[in-house]
């Protein structure tokens, strides 16, 4: 049996809606931006890439192309900002958001996160848990994962 993957699919299995957004970065495995299921929109976690360039935001490289400094307020704004970009491409938007889970590669970066945060969600927000994590995918330093409302 094979398997085939096509991230630009928008198909119903089963009550399942897979949901690819073209305005956000496209995924670095074989998953989907967000499926919607039971009325409920669930977002893969998204980082900071930018998704017209393919690069993080926030970071300062050398020559070799590593990271000297990143920026973990500039790299949460732009992980929000392709939460957003797919919770609209699925129909439903970010007041519509019931839960969020924050993933730190270095849990010293919390208060500067939440602050970013706390920003985006002025009223408090969906709830929301923080973990830390010995790394990401790419060059990311945080990675935010979204259920939201149909």
């Amino acid at each position: 049996m094979s398997y085939s993957y096509d991230p630009g699919a928008r198909a119903h299995v089963s009550g399942v809606e897979r949901i690819s957004s073209d305005g956000a970065p496209s995924p670095l495995g074989a998953y989907t931006h967000a499926v919607r299921a039971a009325g409920l929109v669930i977002c893969s976690g998204q980082g900071a890439r930018d998704p017209a360039t393919g690069r993080e935001a926030g970071l300062e490289l050398d020559a070799g192309g590593n990271v000297v400094r990143y920026d973990i307020r500039v790299q949460t704004e732009a992980a929000l900002a392709n939460i957003r970009r797919v919770l609209e491409a699925a129909g439903t938007s970010w007041e519509r958001l019931v839960e969020l889970n924050v993933y730190l590669c270095d849990m010293g970066d919390f208060d500067a996160m939440n602050d970013v945060y706390s920003r985006a969600f002025p009223a408090g927000g969906p709830a929301r848990t923080t973990i830390g994590v010995a790394s990401l995918p790419g060059k990311n330093f945080v990675e935010i994962r979204a259920v939201a409302l149909a």
